[in-house]
């Protein structure tokens, strides 16, 4: 009876002793959320200077081929490796599948000189940085391309995840979403 007594205060300090420790690891998660929160202005500037460059490098690179220049500046925000994903129309890729899909649509599909608007529908875009060195930016896209030479609107949800590496953001992840008014 004795070892049955032993064991079982044992075993209810071990409960308590696991218990409390998770309410610590919690209390570091509240802390956590105050550094989330913070809102690293410089970063967030530098995000968009990025996201510029990338349309900059879209519009001019827009119908010259597949190994323009410009495809090459576009393909070089990437920061490509085994994490990458891209999310696009339903389909899943990884960074040879989004590489091919930027050079074959923005550097053959799209007419030369085919972007007509490259832009966030006003109030959508959003950009979060987290720890000063991950950032999230988000918009609802309002391209206007000639394709065919037709007029196609492309309004969609977009999520672009950069990270800071070597004092650049580079994109670790795409995703886009058909949008419905």
């Amino acid at each position: 009876m004795k070892t049955k007594l032993v064991l079982t205060v044992i075993l209810t300090s071990l409960l308590i002793f696991t218990g409390c420790s998770d309410n610590e690891d919690n209390v570091q998660d509240v802390q956590d959320l105050e550094s989330i929160s913070q809102t690293y202005p410089q970063e967030q500037q530098e995000v968009l200077e990025t996201f510029g460059a990338i349309a900059a490098s879209i519009t001019a690179g827009a119908g010259n081929g597949h190994d323009d220049p410009y495809m090459d500046e576009l393909i070089s925000f990437h920061a490509y490796g085994a994490k990458f994903t891209e999310f696009n129309d339903g389909h899943a890729y990884d960074s040879a599948g989004n590489e091919e899909n930027e050079r074959t649509f923005f550097g053959e599909t799209v007419d030369p000189g085919g972007v007509v608007q490259f832009a966030a529908i006003e109030g959508t875009l959003k950009v979060a940085v987290y720890y000063g060195n991950v950032a999230n930016l988000t918009f609802i896209s309002d391209f206007h391309l000639m394709i065919g030479g037709n007029l196609y609107i492309v309004n969609n949800l977009i999520t672009l995840l950069f990270v800071k590496t070597n004092g650049q953001w580079k994109m670790v992840h795409e995703h886009h979403s058909p949008f419905t008014p």
